[in-house]
């Protein structure tokens, strides 16, 4: 029996530019009123992906399967007709800088679709954080967390798939 090869790193991830919001379209802001002072009027923040997320290398049966990350320990798990090919399964890491102490909001999101050289397609959802529910940066102005998600792949779809999830970060 033969299985094609599926070779999965999901490179190239982007920070989606972060957000802010804007003082003066603020409800209740009047002309020639002082903008009000806090983290987004004073420090822009800055998103940087240090490690791109990674699923490694696997074998594809006919039936198909999944491949999750998790985001903590960036421990693989593979379900369905894949089979383990080696190779270094990695959790995305994110670095944020802004204003110290500031509480922020991270979105990724819910589906990202992947394409293989020959044009084929594969699917990345379930992506997770391993944030606190209410994340803040911390007194130096820097949060890092990591993210994971699941790759669900087709029977008989073989290549390298590669795709951007975009990750946007704003002040609360």
């Amino acid at each position: 029996m033969r299985w094609p090869l599926a070779l999965v790193p999901i490179l190239a991830f982007a920070a989606a530019p972060a957000a802010a919001q804007c003082l003066l379209c603020a409800p209740g802001a009047a002309a020639g009123a002082a903008p009000r002072i806090g983290p987004t009027a004073e420090t822009p923040l800055r998103v940087e992906i240090e490690t791109q997320l990674d699923m490694g290398r696997v074998a594809v049966g006919a039936a198909g399967g999944e491949v999750e990350i998790d985001p903590v320990s960036g421990a693989r798990r593979l379900r369905g007709a894949l089979f383990d090919l080696g190779g270094f399964a990695l959790s995305g890491v994110v670095s944020v800088r802004g204003e110290p102490g500031a509480a922020v909001r991270v979105v990724l999101p819910a589906v990202v679709d992947l394409e293989s050289d020959s044009g084929r397609a594969a699917r990345v959802t379930g992506l997770v954080t391993d944030l606190p529910p209410a994340p803040r940066l911390g007194p130096d102005g820097r949060l890092r967390f990591r993210f994971g998600g699941r790759l669900q792949v087709a029977g008989l779809d073989d290549g390298d798939y590669r795709g951007r999830i975009p990750v946007t970060v704003e002040y609360q």
